[in-house]
């Protein structure tokens, strides 16, 4: 699936209700990462009083728990999202060493080969917590680059595993796993098998990653390489560009937080993507759930732009929560259907506000369609002609008659359902991107004040008998003609509904 050009020459970018389709294939997508584990703890407890050693308050603890961070942190977002993750990296010899293998070992959906070094401690973070607030973070670790014993050990399981993968994701938190040796191999490694390769950096020379496929920096990480500040959407364009030809690569994301991301492409035109996230709670580990979206939906076969925009919308998920949080494949599509339900509301508009709406479109240079009808139960025949209508357009209008204006062509026994039900059943329809009510016998003055340039029609109807169509024309549209489906109708429907039975 991609973007979809447009009759107009625009692309289009695909529906909610598209993306969710590339959910449902997460299962497929296996990726492979690399990079810096480590492991998260959370000590929480009460508050009652402070120390009479030192201004400092005294924790009582009553909870201690354990995560998977680092990027073992985006093995676990890739397996919640129900892809295949295959973790490599370092942990020591040390009771956290063994706290990741065991929750490595109870995560479905997730296998490593974890090499052990007795000369190094399991990168560990320790937070100490009252209710959402943070007392104190014990790091115990070392950046000291990888010896050679390490980096050939690491460098062999590489080797043995990149096969099984279709993406590689390289999660660099600069604790000396991925040093230079270690890097310049996986990076070649991979290109020599034709993988996909997204690089999470953190060194500010973004050259050391010279051979990734897409490179993922914050906006932070992208002013310092790049001293371009990364603000405004110019900017994040501009700096997204030097860092492509640091990298070499196929396409820059760079993650801004409240203000989204930006995908600066080779030869093709950058991305501006709003954030979704309708509040936000905690931005930790929000970074990892992003580059794990990323790769699940590219091993799914997603476009690189649809990638991003699943990345996108489950980043929004994330920093809903609070802590270091993973978004599971439900909720991602809970998620895009709850938004596919607010879009099918807001497209039941008023004539004013579709007057607006329509001459926004126009200014894009997209191609609006109207078609209009009772359309008291959908059928068949309406599908197909929504569907034809929608294909010779950009943008289709459907204007319902109202209720009123259904009983006078119809008589009082119509409509069968009123006119809210019928709006919120058109606009759920895929093909229609706009629905409005009309109270005249014809729709002529909806078709004068929106000026559509197709104007959609069944096949039982000539051209000259199509309301408006001699508008249409006059200002350059045309008028297109739907052949309709034997056997299907409104009044054929009823009239066999209230046939008593054989």
């Amino acid at each position: 699936m991609t973007f979809i050009l447009a009759e107009s020459g625009r692309m289009l970018p695909p529906t909610d209700i598209e993306l969710a389709a590339v959910v449902r294939n997460f299962h497929s997508a296996r990726v492979l990462v690399i990079g810096d584990i480590i492991l998260d703890r959370y000590v929480t407890g009460a508050v009652h009083r402070l120390s009479p050693e030192a201004p400092i308050p005294v924790l009582r603890p009553s909870d201690d728990r354990s995560t998977l961070g680092g990027a073992a942190n985006v093995a676990l977002n890739i397996a919640t999202l129900g892809g295949q993750a295959i973790l490599i990296g370092v942990i020591g010899n040390d009771p956290a060493g063994a706290e990741v293998e065991r929750l490595v070992e109870t995560t479905r959906g997730m296998t490593a080969a974890l090499v052990r070094a007795g000369n190094r401690p399991t990168t560990s973070k320790t937070r100490f917590m009252t209710g959402f607030h943070q007392l104190l973070r014990l790091d115990e670790e070392t950046t000291a680059p990888l010896d050679a014993a390490g980096s050939a050990a690491l460098l062999q399981a590489v080797t043995a595993n990149m096969g099984a993968a279709d993406v590689v994701v390289l999660s660099d938190y600069a604790k000396g796993v991925l040093c230079d040796g270690v890097l310049d191999e996986i990076l070649t490694i991979a290109a020599s098998q034709g993988r996909i390769l997204i690089a999470d950096p953190k060194r500010p020379d973004f050259s050391a990653y010279r051979g990734a496929t897409i490179l993922t920096p914050n906006e932070h990480e992208v002013r310092l390489a790049t001293r371009i500040e990364a603000e405004q959407d110019t900017a994040a364009d501009r700096a997204g560009k030097l860092a492509l030809e640091a990298t070499g690569g196929e396409a820059v994301l760079v993650t801004r937080s409240a203000k989204g991301l930006t995908l600066v492409r080779r030869d093709a035109e950058t991305l501006h993507l709003p954030t979704r996230a309708r509040e936000v709670a905690d931005v930790s580990g929000a970074g990892d759930t992003l580059v794990a979206a990323l790769a699940v939906a590219l091993g799914a076969g997603a476009g690189l732009p649809e990638a991003a925009m699943l990345a996108n919308a489950t980043a929004g998920i994330s920093v809903g929560k609070q802590g270091t949080a993973t978004v599971s494949r439900q909720e991602l599509l809970d998620e895009l259907h709850l938004a596919d339900l607010v879009q099918t509301d807001r497209k039941v508009s008023s004539l004013e506000d579709a007057v607006e709406k329509v001459a926004d479109w126009h200014r894009r240079g997209l191609k609006i369609g109207f078609a209009n009808g009772c359309f008291d139960l959908i059928h068949p025949g309406h599908v197909r002609l929504l569907s034809e209508a929608r294909a010779a357009c950009d943008r289709l209008i459907v204007a319902l008659n109202t209720d009123a204006s259904v009983k006078r062509l119809k008589g009082p026994a119509r409509p069968l359902q009123n006119e809210m039900a019928r709006a919120t059943v058109m606009a759920s329809m895929a093909p229609v991107d706009l629905v409005i009510l009309f109270d005249e016998d014809t729709p002529l003055e909806a078709i004068r004040a929106l000026r559509p340039d197709v104007l959609v029609k069944g096949s039982d109807y000539t051209v000259d008998q199509v309301v408006g169509g001699d508008l249409v024309r006059n200002w350059g549209g045309k008028v297109l003609l739907v052949t309709l489906r034997e056997g299907h109708s409104t009044t054929g429907t009823i009239r066999r509904m209230a046939a008593p039975p054989e």
